[in-house]
């Protein structure tokens, strides 16, 4: 099969959360199994230097509304059958960060990323490989499927790629305002209540969701919440009237990277059977946050963007209270600056028990994996999360609210005991998060009891390879196989 993935982000290249894991992952997948797989994403600032054996491949004249956009396609090819095409536009991606600067985003983000859907439903019709199926994720690449869509209605039937899109978060839909949409240079006729208008304004998600072969999300648990007033967004109507198209797959895990025994990342590996360099990995993790070093002392930790999605305030509440506890807590992660003032401002008032690092750090991140005990996901809504799977695999209690793909990924006490490796609580409360800490401070104190957990979670398999196999499923079904 020859597949095209679109996105605004892929690791290793440039990342701001989940997204950059799961394509380059599939990506990866999909070439491993034998499939002719390209990506198309932004060349950010510094990928030039990063990467010497960029080639170009072709340059770009690209209008954009009255005006005329130069730009230029760069290749690669990390892996036999894959190849990332680099969108190269100095003015719209050589920039300090991929979306937004201090939490605001760039005012000409509806520039930026017309462009790019541009260049990638360009590639889609004039790579010599021929893609039989586009698949683009988010908002940010979602008007690459209209682009197709219109394109293919002058060309003979069945000669266009199929579409499908993947909705990795619908809280972000790329609207902007409705003389953005000239921006295009689409007919008006698509912006209707039926097509990209959204309240009189341009919606790039809407429009992806509108005009794709298949629609697919990140968790099952998710694609049923996101036809619910509650997590549609406002595009619940649409997610429901297309709902026979709509499938949930969770994301797998990239065990190449996240493994606790060949890590780059670790001094002391560890499995299963021979936990002790877990216990190692704490210890020094103490010592590198500043806290009392004693592997008797429960730790606690969290990775996130400090934005409201991810539950921050409820975990400021818990941890206001917890403290006071026999535990230590840690946490990396950046966001909002009142989040980031008010972890700071926990981590003073509780010198020694908790530490707090406001900044992203990959390999910083993995030792908190490893180092820590429970993991705290409080999350208000979470369409995959991936953290939780990784926790699985470092043997580090997932704590997890009962959400999207937190729901499907993690097994509570309650629903199977032989094979529980986590806990669940369902209302979104500081009080609600205090009692999951609780409860894992009783399963720290039965020591049998967490050895059970951390078995089950070691041995929990979310392998690229069984999601990718959905993922082809679903392609063949598009190309109507």
């Amino acid at each position: 099969m020859r597949i095209l993935l679109v996105s605004s982000e892929l690791h290793p290249y440039s990342k701001t959360g989940g997204l950059a894991d799961m394509v380059g992952a599939l990506a990866k997948s999909l070439a491993r199994a034998g499939h002719q797989v390209g990506v198309v994403t932004p060349l950010y600032l510094g990928l030039r230097e990063r990467l010497p054996d960029l080639k170009l491949y072709q340059a770009l004249e690209l209008p954009l509304g009255a005006q005329r956009i130069h730009g230029e396609i760069w290749s690669l090819e990390p892996l036999p059958g894959l190849t990332v095409y680099f969108v190269d536009q100095p003015g719209f991606f050589h920039r300090t960060a991929l979306y937004q600067v201090h939490g605001i985003d760039f005012p000409d983000n509806a520039e930026r990323f017309i462009y790019f859907s541009k260049a990638a439903a360009h590639l889609a019709f004039h790579l010599d490989w021929k893609p039989e199926l586009v698949h683009v994720h988010d908002w940010q690449a979602a008007l690459t499927v209209l682009l197709i869509h219109h394109q293919a209605k002058q060309m003979p039937t069945g000669s266009a790629p199929r579409t499908c899109i993947t909705l990795h978060n619908l809280a972000y839909q790329g609207i902007f305002p409705s003389n953005r949409y000239v921006l295009t240079n689409l007919p008006w006729d698509y912006f209707t209540p039926e097509g990209v208008e959204f309240y009189g304004q341009m919606n790039s998600l809407k429009a992806g969701i509108m005009y794709a072969d298949a629609i697919t999300t990140v968790s099952p648990t998710y694609a049923r919440e996101i036809t619910t007033s509650e997590l549609g967004f406002g595009l619940e109507g649409l997610l429901r009237k297309r709902q026979n198209l709509l499938t949930g797959i969770l994301n797998g895990v990239d065990y190449e990277e996240w493994n606790t025994t060949h890590n780059p990342h670790l001094r002391h590996p560890y499995d299963v059977e021979h936990l002790e360099g877990k216990r190692a990995n704490k210890l020094d993790l103490q010592k590198e946050l500043g806290l009392p070093v004693d592997g008797t002392i429960p730790l606690f930790g969290s990775i996130s963007r400090l934005v409201e999605q991810k539950g921050v305030d409820i975990l400021l509440g818990a941890m206001e209270e917890m403290l006071n506890a026999h535990l230590q807590f840690v946490l990396l992660g950046t966001g909002a600056p009142e989040f980031e003032r008010s972890f700071e401002g926990l981590a003073r008032r509780f010198p020694g028990k908790a530490a707090v690092r406001i900044q992203f750090e990959n390999s910083l991140s993995h030792r908190i994996e490893a180092g820590c005990d429970f993991f705290l996901m409080p999350s208000q809504f979470e369409p995959c999360g991936l953290n939780q799977m990784y926790s699985l695999a470092y043997g580090t209690i997932p704590i997890v609210r009962k959400t999207g793909g937190l729901d499907d990924a993690v097994i509570d006490v309650r629903e199977n005991a032989d094979l529980a490796n986590g806990i669940k609580f369902s209302e979104y409360s500081a009080s609600a998060l205090s009692k999951a800490v609780q409860k894992a401070l009783a399963l720290d104190a039965e020591g049998e009891a967490l050895k059970h957990f951390r078995r089950n979670a070691m041995q929990t398999d979310f392998s690229w390879e069984r999601t990718m196999a959905e993922y082809v499923k679903l392609y063949e079904k598009a190309l109507g196989g």
